[in-house]
């Protein structure tokens, strides 16, 4: 790389000891300088200095006239719309870096940064890859990632900040962050890994990027800031991806900062960035430093795109504490009084809430670490807290008879379910989430609505947009595998729900059977069918593998492959005739029925159990309620007891008529009650 500072995004063959220097951009009146052959041993004279502080640094700059340090308001994109932003004027005219010393040199079109991103169909897959970056420094100290909204300052319009504190980037980091296809990410839980997400993400959002990033490393401190413009590239018609760099390191003897890799492309690539970027001054540009501490990294996207429509993407607008994309709220089709609770569901706010994305996109954030979006903490949100009648299952996926991993899924209804009817897997991969609510059955008669899964799958590669997984044989196996889920948890749960189990009824084939059969009667081979269906849709994850090689081996359609040949054509089969295995298999069915059998009876009693649990949660509220309408008994009676003031030792004194004397008056015994079973009662109920 040596003292290269303007990044040709190449790819050579040139040799280990041949350097790639770029000359100026073409001079001509219409591009950012337009140096002058008299002014070159001024620029001799700034090159030759030592250990320039950043105020002289600016004199000298300013002291050339070279360079137009007023540039005016940044020029947008010729398109404003993503999706029609492709289309580049490759004129003959375009304006060419000159290379010298190079064999056999390739070269990036501008154009590819716009094909590379359309990788990323959605807006918030582009903002997951930067989150990404800012989560992978964790383990370099990061403890925030804030997401805003911030203005392009020289013409006010909306721009996209996303900055963390994590590590930062020295000036040879930034290169390869801003080149193609280098990573560094070591770290097997490292998410990104093709170092082609920056680019993409960005692109993908806005038309421009700019990067400011500080680091700090054995004690020295070096502050990078790159420019990805595709405005700038669509403009002057440059028939290559050009990035400029500057870089500063600080002088800690002197207390200041000092420019680093060659004064002289300094001054080109400082021009370069002031022109196209936000930021009018070097003095701008280093205030971006001011809130980024010690180390970390800050991005600027703007010139955001619009939509169809003409309105930008991303709306700010529309929640003050949230981004959102613009007109993506879709209306649910389903009953009107289940129509609110549908819409303010998670599975369904997600595409259109960064907020409700950013909740459930990793699956562990450790304490330490937060996301800000707005200025408003994002607090992490466990999918598996929405579920009900939770199971979780163990899948143990295998190449060649090799178990590739061990996984387990959680599995469960939706507890709003059957009024919501999301349904669908979240799978993730290193801890992120790659697909939210994948819908792996198309359900009828709402078999599997409102079953939802989790599960992290690190045995499957993601796609580059991490959106989705590269399509290999394990993935289709997870897929196939995910669907006997569902159906499986849905065959045994349903009926919590208040729905009727179905049962898929079994086609007859016709045609040749090339199998040695015996003809029964169908009524009693559909009862053992049926008893195989309902076992082994309930058996448990540990039996799935062998589950579904005993089907193969029972299936009554389709064992060809286990019999003996022997053609059996023009057989006319009735509806009441039903085919059946050979004798040899019968011995293994016969065990298999013995296994489903004693299956069925623990199912039985684990819903007999059910059974008397609920009749004792039953007896349990029943008793309690008795408590304390006793309680409530007790009360009065104490109360009843104090009004009465009833005195213990009574007058010996009677009357002629028997009566006995209080000290108030007279009372006929007959008239007065006895109050001491009343007293008694009391007491027995205030000790118990």
């Amino acid at each position: 790389m040596g003292d290269r500072e303007i990044i040709d995004l190449s790819s050579d063959d040139e040799s280990e000891n041949e350097k790639v220097i770029p000359t100026a951009v073409k001079q001509e009146p219409d591009l950012v300088f337009d140096v002058k052959q008299e002014k070159s041993s001024n620029k001799g004279e700034l090159a030759n200095r030592n250990g320039p502080r950043i105020h002289s640094v600016r004199a000298a700059v300013d002291d050339d006239s070279d360079v137009s340090y007023a540039s005016a308001i940044c020029a947008a994109p010729l398109t404003r719309q993503f999706w029609k932003a492709g289309t580049y004027d490759d004129a003959p005219a375009s304006k060419k870096f000159t290379l010298q010393n190079v064999k056999n040199y390739l070269h990036v079109h501008p154009m590819f940064l716009h094909s590379n991103a359309t990788s990323h169909k959605w807006a918030f897959g582009a903002i997951a890859e930067l989150l990404d970056n800012a989560v992978d420094e964790i383990q370099n100290g990061a403890t925030f990632v804030l997401v805003d909204k911030t203005s392009n300052p020289k013409d006010g319009s909306p721009a996209l900040l996303i900055q963390d504190d994590g590590g930062g980037m020295d000036p040879e980091a930034m290169r390869h962050c801003m080149s193609f296809g280098f990573s560094d990410k070591k770290s097997k839980l490292a998410i990104g890994q093709y170092g082609n997400g920056f680019k993409t993400s960005s692109m993908r959002l806005g038309a421009d990027v700019i990067v400011f990033s500080r680091h700090m490393s054995n004690g020295i401190l070096t502050q990078s800031i790159g420019l990805l413009s595709y405005t700038f590239l669509v403009q002057e018609k440059l028939d290559r991806i050009v990035v400029p760099m500057v870089n500063y390191g600080f002088n800690s003897s002197t207390g200041s900062l000092e420019i680093l890799n060659g004064k002289e492309h300094f001054v080109t690539n400082l021009s370069l960035i002031l022109r196209w970027s936000p930021y009018s001054s070097e003095e701008e540009l280093l205030g971006q430093f001011s809130d980024v501490g010690s180390h970390g990294t800050k991005v600027i996207i703007y010139n955001l795109w619009l939509n169809d429509d003409g309105n930008l993407e991303l709306d700010f607008a529309t929640d003050p504490e949230d981004i959102r994309i613009a007109g993506d709220v879709r209306k649910i089709d389903t009953i009107p009084a289940w129509r609110e609770a549908n819409e303010k569901h998670i599975a369904h706010r997600f595409r259109f809430s960064l907020r409700v994305y950013m909740s459930i996109l990793y699956l562990q954030i450790p304490e330490s670490f937060h996301m800000f979006l707005r200025g408003i903490i994002v607090q992490p949100h466990n999918i598996a807290d929405d579920l009900k009648y939770i199971e979780f299952i163990l899948y143990k996926p295998q190449v060649g008879g090799t178990v590739e991993a061990t996984v387990v899924t959680t599995v469960g209804f939706l507890k709003e379910a059957p009024r919501v009817i999301m349904h669908g897997f979240n799978v993730y991969h290193k801890n992120r989430l790659i697909l939210p609510f994948w819908q792996v059955v198309n359900y009828i008669d709402s078999r599997g609505r409102g079953v939802v899964g989790i599960l992290q799958a690190d045995f499957v590669e993601p796609t580059h947009n991490k959106q989705d997984f590269e399509k290999t044989s394990l993935f289709q196996k997870l897929e196939v595998r995910l669907k006997e889920m569902t159906w499986e948890y849905w065959d045994v749960h349903c009926r919590l729900l208040g729905y009727r189990e179905k049962y898929p009824v079994p086609k007859a084939k016709q045609g040749e059977l090339n199998r040695k059969s015996y003809l029964v009667d169908a009524k009693a081979a559909n009862e053992n069918a049926e008893l195989r269906k309902r076992t082994m849709r309930n058996a448990s994850e540990q039996g799935s593998n062998n589950k579904r090689k005993i089907y193969e081996q029972v299936d009554l359609h389709n064992s060809k492959k286990h019999a003996k040949e022997e053609n059996v054509k023009g057989v006319g089969i009735s509806q009441n005739m039903q085919v059946i295995p050979a004798p040899a298999e019968q011995v293994l069915d016969q065990e298999t029925l013995t296994l489903l059998d004693e299956n069925q009876k623990l199912q039985t009693k684990c819903l007999e159990s059910e059974m008397i649990q609920e009749e004792l949660n039953l007896k349990v509220t029943d008793l309690r309620s008795k408590i304390e309408a006793a309680r409530e008994q007790q009360n009065l009676l104490l109360a009843q007891l104090q009004l009465l003031d009833v005195k213990d030792e009574y007058s010996s004194s009677r009357c002629s008529c028997d009566k006995w004397q209080c000290s108030n008056s007279l009372i006929c015994r007959s008239v007065v009650p006895n109050l001491d079973p009343l007293k008694s009662e009391v007491k027995k109920l205030v000790k118990w």
